[in-house]
């Protein structure tokens, strides 16, 4: 087979691993009687767990260890949300 031949001569596209995800997320909403579209439907409730699960993972790789983890040299475990245990009196640190 010459190159012209590959080109011209036509291919059955195989369904990407997503387009398989998407049809099987699909057809789970249905069987459970869920909307595609809407406040509660397949999309909306599709895109918030996508979108927390990217986030998380930005995170994760940009303070360099898992959520509820501290690093070793660290003992205590509120380290995602930047806070720290408040002193028993802090307004001298504002005089």
């Amino acid at each position: 087979m010459t190159t012209l031949d590959a080109v011209t001569k036509k291919t059955i596209n195989e369904p990407t691993r997503e387009a398989v995800a998407a049809k099987e997320w699909v057809r789970l909403a249905k069987e459970q009687g869920l909307t595609l579209d809407g406040p509660n439907g397949l999309l909306g409730q599709f895109t918030k767990t996508f979108l927390e699960a990217a986030l998380n993972e930005e995170m994760t790789e940009h303070l360099g260890h898992e959520k509820n983890r501290a690093p070793d040299e660290r003992d205590d475990t509120n380290v995602r949300n930047g806070t720290r245990t408040k002193m028993a009196d802090s307004r001298f640190w504002y005089c």
